[in-house]
């Protein structure tokens, strides 16, 4: 089983690119393309893995101003050569799934959201304050990049979505199902702390369209310990914004975030996001979540049990959260327990479970294309279908 793995610009270390690092760990020969790499900007996994740049990754300063550049990164996506591939797994929140691949090979998309400033693009615009200028000049490109990404997502022959408000925009968008698989926390980097915590926790890309502000605003108003960590172009406006209460600590990885979470009251998320890794690293140290009831913390925060929702992206609405929040309320260890659903084994399992059983449908189709119940146009049963004996990966892509 030859696999190749698609990624979109590796220029920054988050969510999407964890996701892919767990990826390289199931398959540890499969080549990486991607459009640009940033090395410098990636831990040690990412330099001895096998990743392969497109053409323009050569070109002066183009990892500098990378994000001028994505009128080009459709064509850029269906230039790579993807002959001799029996599965290709492309990884994709903006144009990795528009990759062309050849009618031998599997397409599996692992979609972490269809491009949202295609898709939601006046509120993109909004959070990332476009000018008049750029948004002429982006609006007039809208309709052919529209049209360009539709049809790229018919060329996917199995769609994974990490979370029920990402199925839902894969099924809008591009009248597609999909299955379920949220990404992987190593729920093992976190320990539970022995105490209730000493401060509430920011930690997130310190962006407009996060709305950091509001978790700032509500603390300091309050007079609430708020530790902030992270970085982003929204820093110096948060520090004005910050009260006496309000404490910043810059970037944090490694112990030193575990550190950070285990003596924390809880986490604060104030961001929609698509799925939200955070929140879980939070509950697997134990520690509740209060935040946004919208997006991802849907599927992973219980209130009552490993957190609170609040109602809307307001500082009130975060206040009122505050307010009535009482950490003794909260069983540590079941929070802990609720993390261990998302482990990175149990994404393993999940991932290579769908991509065998994907697999052998495809071969199917392909064999017997006559055949209706078999056609894959909707993918709609490539979540479920019948059990039966089948091929399995080699052990040391999925161990």
């Amino acid at each position: 089983m030859k696999v190749a793995l698609i990624h979109e610009a590796l220029t920054v270390y988050g969510g999407a690119e964890k996701v892919l690092e767990e990826l390289m760990r199931m398959f540890p020969e499969a080549p990486v393309f991607v459009p640009l790499y940033e090395p410098s900007a990636f831990p040690e996994a990412f330099q001895r893995a096998d990743i392969r740049a497109t053409w323009i990754n050569r070109l002066p300063l183009v990892r500098s101003h990378h994000r001028a550049l994505f009128p080009l990164y459709p064509l850029l996506m269906s230039s790579i050569d993807l002959s001799g591939y029996d599965l290709v797994i492309s990884s994709s929140f903006n144009f990795a799934h528009n990759v062309v691949t050849p009618p031998e090979s599997c397409h599996v998309c692992y979609c972490h959201s269809p491009p949202r400033f295609l898709w939601d693009y006046n509120a993109y615009a909004r959070r990332e304050g476009f000018g008049v200028g750029k948004r002429r000049v982006v609006e007039s490109m809208l309709p052919r990049l529209r049209s360009m990404d539709r049809a790229a997502a018919q060329g996917v022959d199995f769609w994974v979505s990490t979370s029920t408000l990402v199925e839902q925009r894969i099924r809008k968008t591009y009248r597609r199902r999909s299955t379920i698989i949220p990404p992987p926390v190593d729920v093992n980097e976190f320990k539970p702390g022995s105490g209730r915590g000493e401060y509430f926790l920011l930690l997130m890309r310190l962006v407009g369209w996060k709305r950091p502000d509001i978790a700032v605003r509500a603390c300091s108003e309050l007079g609430l310990r708020l530790v902030v960590a992270g970085e982003g172009r929204e820093m110096r406006h948060l520090k004005a914004l910050a009260g006496p209460s309000v404490e910043f600590v810059g970037r944090v990885d490694g112990e030193a975030k575990a550190e950070l979470y285990r003596n924390c009251k809880a986490l604060i998320l104030t961001s929609v996001e698509d799925f939200g890794i955070t929140p879980l690293e939070a509950m697997a140290s134990g520690r509740p979540v209060i935040a946004l009831g919208e997006g991802g913390a849907l599927d992973t925060v219980v209130p009552g049990e490993t957190g609170e929702l609040f109602e809307e992206q307001t500082c009130e609405s975060l206040k009122r959260a505050l307010l009535h929040f009482n950490p003794d309320l909260y069983d540590f260890a079941a929070i802990r327990r609720r993390a261990e659903h998302f482990d990175s084994g149990q994404f393993r399992a999940r991932l290579n479970s769908f991509l065998t059983r994907s697999v052998r449908l495809y071969s199917r189709r392909m064999s017997e294309t006559a055949s209706d119940e078999l056609d894959l146009g909707g993918a709609a049963d490539a979540s479920a279908p019948e059990r039966q004996a089948e091929p399995r990966f080699p052990a040391h892509m999925h161990s």
